[in-house]
């Protein structure tokens, strides 16, 4: 499944250090997730199966699976950035992320490619439960991990609600991309620095 000429690899972000986090980022600024060929995309993009994996089987159902998956891992994430009295909502997601979780993600195999080298392919064409369940497993691996979930951020730029693993040293990150939100920032304190020495 080849990525829509309306989508460009900007849009398309894998850079919050989690494949469960970059799925998260698919709803800023806007909904990423309207078609299947994006969904596709992201699928490759995020390393869940191989690139050149055929993903012709996908259907509009595997969009209403990763948005609610999606949403599940969200709240979790969220309440631990946040903590506050947790709703029942919060035992439902949590039951529901478990529950994929247990779901073994799709099977590789090694194969010979064109060159001689060992390629990793997929056993067979993905399911959509498989790699719900791959992207519940690191979701759960995230919030059972002491020193993960520690490092997880909010980004500081202006309503930007990526989520991101601060790896960095020092731990002093503040943005979920340099490139986006960082860029944005130092662009409006340069304005801000400019109007004032225009007064």
């Amino acid at each position: 499944m080849a990525l829509g000429t309306a989508t460009v690899a900007y849009e398309l972000r894998f850079d919050a250090g989690r494949i469960c986090l970059d799925l998260l980022a698919t709803t800023h600024p806007e909904e990423r997730f309207d078609s299947v060929e994006v969904l596709g995309a992201w699928i490759v993009g995020a390393g869940l199966v191989p690139s050149g994996t055929p993903l012709t089987h996908v259907d509009p159902s595997w969009l209403v699976g990763f948005r609610e998956l999606r949403g599940h891992i969200g709240q979790l994430v969220r309440s631990g950035l946040a903590p506050t009295a947790l709703r029942p909502s919060y035992d439902i997601a949590l039951a529901r992320v478990n529950e994929l979780a247990r779901v073994a993600p799709p099977a590789p195999r090694a194969v010979r490619g064109e060159d001689g080298a060992l390629v990793r392919e997929l056993v067979g064409p993905p399911g959509c439960e498989e790699l719900l369940g791959a992207i519940a497993r690191d979701a759960v691996e995230l919030l059972t991990d002491p020193v993960a979930r520690a490092g997880l951020r909010q980004c500081e730029g202006d309503n930007c609600p990526i989520v991101y693993v601060d790896s960095s040293r020092g731990r002093r990150r503040r943005w979920c991309s340099s490139e986006v939100c960082g860029n944005r920032e130092r662009v409006a304190r340069h304005r801000r620095r400019a109007a004032l020495a225009r007064v």
